[in-house]
């Protein structure tokens, strides 16, 4: 996959020339695809080299442990790539209700199961990334520069635009390889967390974007289990949630493919959980509730135990930069990153990619992109708002978190939220709009209607 394809065929009709996309990881895929509409050649620039088939990949340290494609970023991918459901059920993901087939500890007791239609596909990462890479690889003028680098942007003469990025190869040792120059029209860094955007634009002379970092101090332990065959078994998959700051341990375990669970548990403020056999055990036993616990205590394992740490809420704004670079667009993780127990990364990162489709609808060939970096960087922050409260919103209840305080609107809020979250244990309504946020198919606000907010106060 490191080869590109034949430059030019079956090219779009009123294309553009190249586009770059930093970063091979899911919010890389989603804008390669949306770009291969609009321009003759895209390329994928990755320092990893790609597994041949579903597998861990260095840049990706997240991919061990269990993701969450929600609802809303599920249906954005099917219609980028129609069938792929199709395709991942056949290795194996697993179709499931999100209510009716998993058992969700909240803060305020166990939910109501019910037939919800709110689907969900659980799977592994690595074979959700293997999929969709094999689709936008199939894309007539995409192609992939796999083990290289990108070390810089290069500017276009005047110094308002991007011409173009440095890369070298990974393949030489460090600094064996010169840069090289790679030319596009557009460049877009889908390069994640560690992205290197700040540095490139100060080194060009642009003001590095404002940095906010909400830090809760999470941390992750995971582990992969053969699901042990158990006919009585009512439940697909498992929720303890985190109830801050009483409770800050959680776990969540879903079924994936191989007929195997994927258990990740999670602890906040610094209660990170250990990643030895004693104690990864002894921290689900510890969990509010024993069900979990006793599912894995008699399943076999077969992954060693990876922790995670370094998962901070933060948010770079570039929509604020007061000289914005054209042709150069800055998405996913790399604008704006979560607390991933919250399960919004993947899906955030596609909305961002259908941003940029309706961004660049009906642009000809012949228009060029001053104003769209200033435009798409606004619009994506509008897009980031909601999942970002969401994500900070909740880590200002745990003790300790850094970067923001629970000020008398927050904690209004909070106090809301626990009397509607009690409500939709009793109110199958109230569960399904709940839900419907979680999934990202209703925004947060959805929460605050007066259906809702009249049943919340005559609660009271």
């Amino acid at each position: 996959m490191s080869q590109r394809k034949s430059q030019g065929e079956d090219a779009p009709p009123e294309a553009h020339g190249h586009a770059i996309v930093i970063g091979g990881s899911m919010a890389g895929l989603f804008n390669a695809r949306v770009l291969s509409d609009h321009f003759e050649r895209v390329t994928i620039v990755e320092r990893d080299s790609f597994p041949e088939g579903p597998g861990f990949r260095k840049g990706v340290p997240q991919s061990r442990h269990l993701h969450a494609f929600l609802t809303r970023g599920r249906q954005i991918a099917e219609r980028f790539f129609p069938g792929l459901k199709e395709e991942l059920v056949s290795h194996g993901a697993e179709p499931m209700d999100m209510s009716e087939d998993g058992n969700w500890l909240t803060p305020a007791g166990m939910a109501p199961r019910f037939r919800s239609e709110i689907s969900l596909l659980t799977m592994s990462r690595y074979l959700l990334e293997w999929a969709v890479r094999g689709r936008v690889a199939s894309l007539p003028g995409v192609g992939f520069l796999g083990r290289t680098e990108v070390t810089g942007l290069l500017p276009a003469t005047g110094g308002t635009s991007v011409a173009g990025v440095k890369v070298r190869s990974r393949d030489h040792g460090d600094g064996a390889d010169p840069e090289q120059p790679l030319y596009a029209d557009l460049i877009v860094d889908a390069s994640g967390r560690n992205s290197r955007a700040p540095r490139w634009l100060e080194a060009l002379g642009h003001e590095p974007p404002e940095e906010t970092v909400v830090n809760a101090h999470p941390g992750y332990a995971t582990r992969v289990f053969k699901r042990p065959e158990d006919p009585s078994r009512d439940w697909k998959s498992m929720f303890v949630q985190i109830s801050p700051p009483e409770h800050q341990r959680g776990a969540v375990m879903f079924p994936i493919e191989g007929g195997r669970w994927i258990c990740s548990l999670i602890g906040m403020g610094g209660d990170h959980p250990p990643t030895d056999e004693e104690g990864f055990m002894r921290f689900a036993g510890s969990l509010r509730s024993p069900v979990l616990y006793e599912a894995i205590r008699d399943a076999k394992p077969v992954s060693p135990i990876h922790g995670y740490r370094d998962v901070e809420n933060k948010k770079l704004h570039y929509e604020k930069l007061p000289r914005q670079p054209h042709n150069f667009l800055v998405t996913g993780d790399a604008a704006c990153a979560f607390n991933p127990v919250y399960g919004q990364g993947m899906t955030t990162a596609a909305l961002g990619a259908e941003l940029l489709e309706g961004l660049l609808r009906g642009r000809s060939a012949d228009d060029d992109f001053v104003g769209l970096s200033r435009g798409f960087q606004k619009k994506l922050a509008k897009v980031n708002a909601g999942p970002w409260l969401l994500s900070t919103g909740e880590d200002l209840r745990v003790r300790g978190t850094e970067g923001g305080t629970a000020g008398l609107s927050t904690r209004l809020t909070h106090g809301y939220m626990d009397r509607v979250l009690a409500l939709s244990l009793r109110d199958l309504g109230v569960r399904r709009t709940f839900l419907e946020v979680f999934a990202m198919l209703k925004p947060p606000t959805a929460m605050f209607g007066p259906d809702i907010a009249l049943k919340v106060l005559r609660g009271r």
